[in-house]
């Protein structure tokens, strides 16, 4: 079932180079890929693309997909969420992201709708600058790593932002959304 989304062929992953289907979505992921390599100095072997993410609430569990990992030095240090629409209403779950796919606080959470951004800081859930051009270049997120703690998150917490997650990304998706598996 193709879904709500107009399929418009294919297109080869420009980060891992398999063929994909071809969606106004999946454009713009391509270009968040493209600006992380091309711009940002990223290569390829630092992004993992469509991460699965399984989130629980009590007895309902789904996967859902993170768009990019950054991993730098075996961490993952800046995932970035693409969703289109209002950026402003995808904060929560790409912070409760950030405290969910890693056992420790990823300090770099981004949300964008591909022709805006927000980057966020993990910890605090602070917007710390605003638009795609602001998106931390390689050597930047490796300064900002240094500092970092990467302090672990507690279980009751995890729980926490796993039921976050699955109240926007699964009870608020369409039933024909690809990008979630309600097992």
């Amino acid at each position: 079932m193709a879904g709500h989304h107009l399929i418009l062929g294919e297109r080869t992953d420009f980060i891992t180079g398999r063929t994909i289907v071809d969606t106004h979505d999946e454009r713009y992921r391509q270009k968040i890929a493209r600006l992380l390599i091309n711009h940002k100095g990223y290569q390829k072997k630092d992004i993992k693309p469509r991460e699965d993410l399984l989130v629980q609430a009590g007895e309902n569990r789904a996967v859902i997909k993170i768009d990019f990992l950054i991993k730098l030095s075996s961490k993952v240090c800046m995932i970035i969420k693409f969703g289109p629409g209002s950026i402003v209403t995808r904060r929560r779950p790409v912070l409760a992201v950030s405290r969910t796919l890693a056992p420790y606080q990823i300090p770099i959470a981004v949300v964008t709708n591909g022709e805006d951004a927000e980057i966020l800081e993990g910890a605090s859930g602070r917007v710390i600058s605003r638009g795609l051009e602001t998106i931390p270049s390689r050597e930047k997120l490796q300064a900002i790593i240094q500092a970092e703690l990467f302090n672990r998150i507690p279980a009751k917490r995890v729980e926490m932002e796993s039921r976050i997650l699955y109240c926007y990304e699964v009870d608020g998706s369409c039933p024909c959304d690809e990008t979630v598996c309600i097992l």
